[in-house]
């Protein structure tokens, strides 16, 4: 008889958006075996509560493991496989391979900018080859891999400053076809990096279709997150269209001060183009984004705070602007002495970041960069900050409502199939925190400071979080795309939420 455990007397979020009820949550292995009231009582037959592990989750809520729908972690479920920065969060699964930027299919020993985002480990020439590394490094959380466009492009092109060829993209093509029949979820792109910026749209829809005929997703950071969004939101609504795939658009902004309150145009063009095809968001709960130091993101307004830099590593941490004062020039020439380098950049304001996170068809995504050596605190912090400020301190939604969207919503939008909700036979990825105490504790100042309030996570029926540590046991794994079996709905078809989620 397979290990039992029962959480009993949660109050049960299973991840639909519904209302929370109490009762218990039974484990049978690695799946759910029952949810309901009372199963202290209703055990299956052949089990005693002699084989039980049993937990009480008086005043605690139990829901799905949350899953980070915006990550780099390619690399590091493979080199710090205990991933104990979102475990501690609450998150059961990772999806990788954001931004264009993906380990695998790509073999090179000494990686170039912006690739070097996810470390320097691409020696993967195939989704099944790193499918192997992550069974045999066996992490704390399931992976979930996109494949990115620029990596295609390192991969097939010797100048990546123009199109692709009609020979490239066809290599191209070849080589994203063989990862979507090992699994992979489907296509993500980064047009906003320079390494992309050269590909037509024509070049990533001839790629978007491979993905559209295995029923994979195309994930983009689009071109502009500023100026020019609306034309980047069209360019990539027209591709995934014309492709035929679900659009996922990456960590919706308007960036910029002279951008600052434009949501008001942007959701309400993400609502019409829903009308006419599969869309969604992810969002991180912050007004700073990071990425690579880059001197055209430097406009002397915003601030900017150094995450790393090769040249000058004693200035991590610190601001753009009092280091260009302690050298005596402007912040973009000291943004250039800086490179390469990584950087926070405050680009945001609050009430954008308040209409994207509450919209019905966001959902959330850290987008932490894990090889940072002083990281943006959405690393470590993201899951919890959504229920503490935007639930539980300004009432945007309902608790439910944000469990939904750190779990059913992403698993319907990534196909990821029997996971996202608390049903009898689906896999067991639970988490289990204070709703009174969850709250992040990563600050800009100190981004490394675990997160309170999470009591509790399953991966995959194994224990592996429990009293504000990690416990010896690993269970992750790598989760394919299943032929046939697009979505968590019989139809196959990304159910779309009502305005009122």
């Amino acid at each position: 008889m397979k290990r039992a455990t029962l959480l009993e007397n949660g109050l049960v979020v299973d991840g639909t958006g519904a209302p929370a009820l109490a009762g218990d949550v039974l484990l049978l292995g690695e799946r759910i075996a029952a949810v309901g009231p009372g199963l202290r009582g209703r055990l299956p037959d052949g089990l005693s509560l002699a084989d039980v592990d049993v937990h009480d989750c008086n005043g605690l809520a139990i829901t799905p493991g949350f899953i980070d729908v915006h990550t780099h972690d390619d690399a590091i479920v493979l080199n710090a496989p205990g991933m104990f920065p979102k475990l501690s969060q609450g998150v059961t699964t990772v999806v990788t391979g954001n931004c264009g930027l993906s380990v695998a299919p790509y073999v090179v020993q000494e990686p170039l900018p912006p690739l070097t985002l996810l470390g320097n480990s691409f020696n993967y020439p195939s989704v099944a080859a790193y499918s192997d590394a992550v069974r045999d490094a066996q992490p704390a959380v399931n992976v979930a891999p996109l494949i990115g466009h620029t990596t295609l492009r390192f991969a097939c092109m010797d100048d990546l400053t123009r199109a692709a060829s009609a020979d490239e993209l066809g290599a191209m093509c070849m080589l994203l076809e063989q990862c979507m029949v090992d699994g992979a979820l489907g296509l993500s792109s980064g047009l906003f990096y320079a390494e992309a910026m050269a590909a037509p749209a024509a070049e990533v829809t001839q790629l978007a279709r491979v993905v559209a005929r295995h029923g994979g997703v195309y994930a983009t950071h689009m071109r502009s997150e500023m100026a020019a969004i609306l034309q980047a939101m069209h360019e990539a609504s027209d591709t995934a269209f014309a492709a035929g795939v679900p659009l996922i658009i990456s960590h919706h902004k308007c960036a910029g001060p002279t951008n600052w309150g434009r949501t008001r145009e942007t959701l309400p063009l993400i609502e019409s183009l829903a009308l006419r095809q599969d869309i969604a968001m992810d969002v991180y709960p912050y007004v700073a984004g990071s990425t690579v130091l880059r001197e055209d993101l430097v406009d002397e307004v915003i601030d900017v705070m150094v995450s790393w830099s090769a040249p000058h590593p004693e200035m991590t941490g610190r601001m753009l602007a009092s280091i260009a004062a302690e050298w005596g020039t402007t912040q973009r020439e000291a943004c250039l002495r800086l490179k390469p380098g990584g950087a926070c950049y405050f680009q945001m304001r609050e009430d954008d970041v308040q209409r994207v996170i509450s919209h019905p068809l966001s959902m959330i995504g850290s987008d932490g960069l894990p090889h940072d050596k002083h990281p943006h605190p959405r690393l470590w912090g993201a899951f919890p900050r959504v229920l503490a400020r935007y639930w539980r301190e300004q009432g945007l939604f309902s608790m439910e409502q944000a469990v939904y969207k750190m779990t059913g919503l992403s698993a319907r939008n990534f196909r990821l199939r029997e996971r996202g909700q608390l049903q009898p036979g689906w896999l067991a990825d639970i988490t289990v925190f204070d709703p009174v105490r969850i709250r992040d504790a990563a600050t800009y100042e100190q981004p490394l400071a675990q997160s309170e309030g999470v009591a509790m996570v399953f991966v995959n029926g194994t224990l592996s979080f429990d009293k504000g540590r990690a416990t010896p046991h690993r269970a992750g794994r790598l989760l394919r795309r299943e032929l046939g079996s697009d979505s968590n709905s019989a139809s196959g078809r990304t159910p779309r939420p009502s305005p009122s989620t």
